[in-house]
């Protein structure tokens, strides 16, 4: 397995690893939000893509066999001209997406990819790594706190109606 930066000959790839990671938060969103929009796999990854490209981000892809098995992307995001006035303001790099294929899960490919995106993150002097993690998904937290993330925020939710 060989960590590279992303190549266009793998968009089907992406959208397919995209698309897999959906459809488990779908299954796991005890609140029912989330969804599978029949537009998800041809645009989302064009999406996220195109997020990437515009706040300096990365995409990295594991590949094994001319097929890739997971992926992560990040973006450093800029501040904008008030988050001064109640934040330090230390840059900080935003994994806005990290998936390994269901096969090839705790096989270690997710903490190569995050250590090549941290990596990243620290040549552009990053001094802090971010990532939203879906509640419900209980192997993703253990995955991030064992890679020593904690959290932060926290978002609360409550039907009103």
């Amino acid at each position: 397995m060989e960590i590279i930066e992303y190549e266009e000959k793998y968009l089907e790839d992406v959208r397919d690893l995209l698309t897999e990671l959906e459809e488990y938060l779908v299954s796991i969103d005890q609140d029912q939000l989330d969804q599978v929009h029949p537009e998800y796999h041809e645009k989302m990854a064009l999406v996220d893509l195109k997020d990437v490209n515009d706040n300096n981000g990365k995409c990295f892809l594991a590949v094994e066999n001319n097929k890739v098995i997971g992926l992560i992307m990040g973006t450093i995001p800029e501040y904008d001209e008030y988050d001064y006035l109640d934040y330090k303001c230390p840059k900080r790099g935003w994994i806005t997406e990290l998936i390994v294929t269901k096969k090839v899960r705790s096989q270690g490919v997710g903490a190569k990819l995050m250590s090549k995106m941290e990596e990243y993150f620290k040549s552009q002097g990053c001094e802090y790594s971010l990532v939203d993690i879906f509640a419900y998904n209980d192997p993703g937290m253990k995955f991030y706190f064992r890679e020593k993330y904690h959290p932060r925020m926290v978002t609360g939710i409550k039907k009103i109606k």
